[in-house]
């Protein structure tokens, strides 16, 4: 079945700067995600699940690797009307620059939306990770006949500085919004919420960025060439004056805009009982069926850690740790509180032994590394005896094959380490 009534437009982002080096050769929505996903997963796969199978990406930077993924993961019927097609920034007769924010990304994207009949536009972020039934959105914002609806998520106190805060009135329709207050603001801005959340001290509603418009609106607003940011804009410009209406969610939600936020949200995933639950199967992530080999393991002591399709490992400890398709670890190695994006390719024997006679490591981590607090990008190459420890002790820097941000070392794409190379 398909929805007709909703199409979603999901929201690429910006150049990523915060993500980088994960960001430098691929878009936001492209970065790897448990091994195996890509985060531009998670919003079409919650979209799949509520039969909303019309969906446009827009996206403007370093778009190649997604339009791959996107061409070969999401095939549907040629007798069906779903489809998800990815839109870059485009220049034309009217417009001849990129998109400047969230909102001027919609707007300059509105002659291809407007050709498919819809009610509503489900507006989505491509950098979330959360597994939410939109439909239940949908069914409060036609009920209390609002012409936009807000998913929000109680936060603490603390957490709140970091969002745009609301407040609802008894019937949940936005009365006051601010961004990003300060803690002096903050205080006062307490919503009404349930027991559970009290009891968490999450009492202050926090905008996630995903957003219902009525179709009509839509158009009326981006009409308005004054205003790109839905969020820092569009969202308070229409509070009274238009009926924005407040959707509480209230499970698991994280914005993955930092490396910090990426590593943990990565990490938390081989929790006893994670926040994010990847074995949902009525919630599942949907990705590209990539026809791979079991993993091989020999001797290797694993504990809490996330094991990805086709990897070959011979470490001798592999603890609190993702490991991504393809991923190689040789004999003797410590790998601890790290996330191994894994390989694009094999490499096989001709190339194995090339490196052997150049002295090149191979793809993957080779014999008797210790890897604690690391993010390994895709094809990275790490020699023999290479010791690297990430932790808060580490001052941020930005180096040739490596990254340093907020403690957690991320070892760039394609980068080589020498053997011996040590970092703690």
């Amino acid at each position: 079945m398909i929805n007709k009534k909703v199409l979603a437009i999901i929201l690429g982002g910006g150049q990523g700067s915060r993500l980088s080096p994960l960001t430098d050769k691929r878009s936001k929505p492209s970065v790897s995600m448990a091994g195996k996903y890509r985060l531009v997963d998670i919003p079409i796969s919650n979209c799949i699940h509520c039969d909303i199978k019309r969906m446009f990406v827009l996206t403007q930077f370093n778009s190649a690797s997604l339009n791959r993924h996107i061409k070969n993961t999401y095939s549907f019927s040629s007798f069906s009307e779903a489809f998800v097609d990815i839109m870059a920034a485009e220049q034309t007769p009217e417009n001849k620059t990129w998109f400047q924010g969230t909102a001027d990304a919609v707007r300059q994207s509105m002659h291809h939306v407007l050709n498919h009949e819809f009610e509503y536009a489900l507006i989505l972020s491509g950098d979330q990770l959360y597994q939410m039934d939109f439909n239940r959105m949908l069914e409060q914002h036609i009920q209390k006949k609002a012409e936009i609806s807000v998913a929000t998520l109680p936060v603490t106190f603390q957490e709140g500085t970091q969002f745009g805060i609301l407040k609802t009135d008894s019937d949940s329709f936005i009365s006051s919004f601010v961004e990003k207050p300060s803690e002096d603001e903050l205080r006062g801005w307490e919503s009404q919420v349930d027991e559970e959340m009290q009891k968490e001290g999450r009492n202050y509603l926090a905008s996630m960025g995903i957003y219902i418009f009525n179709r009509d609106l839509l158009v009326e607003i981006m009409s308005d060439t004054s205003t790109t940011d839905f969020g820092k804009e569009i969202i308070p410009n229409s509070i009274g004056k238009n009926k924005v209406l407040a959707y509480q969610y209230k499970g698991y939600w994280t914005d993955i805009g930092t490396i910090g936020a990426f590593f943990e949200a990565n990490i938390g995933l081989t929790e006893d009982a994670p926040k994010f639950n990847l074995f949902n199967q009525t919630k599942s992530i949907l990705t590209r069926p990539r026809i791979l080999p079991p993993s091989k393991i020999y001797g290797t002591i694993l504990n809490k850690s996330v094991i990805a399709d086709g990897c070959i490992i011979n470490a001798k400890t592999i603890d609190t740790s993702v490991i991504g398709i393809r991923s190689r670890i040789g004999k003797g190695c410590e790998i601890k509180n790290t996330y191994m994006i894994g390989a694009n390719q094999y490499q096989d024997k001709e190339l194995l032994k090339g490196n052997e006679k150049e002295e090149t490591p191979k793809i993957g981590v080779g014999d008797n590394c210790v890897v604690e607090n690391v993010i390994i990008d895709k094809d990275a190459r790490i020699g023999n005896n290479v010791v690297i420890k990430g932790g808060k002790h580490l001052e941020d820097t930005n180096e040739k094959s490596y990254v340093i941000k907020e403690g957690i070392v991320v070892i760039k794409r394609e980068a080589v380490i020498e053997d011996g190379f040590v970092l703690q």
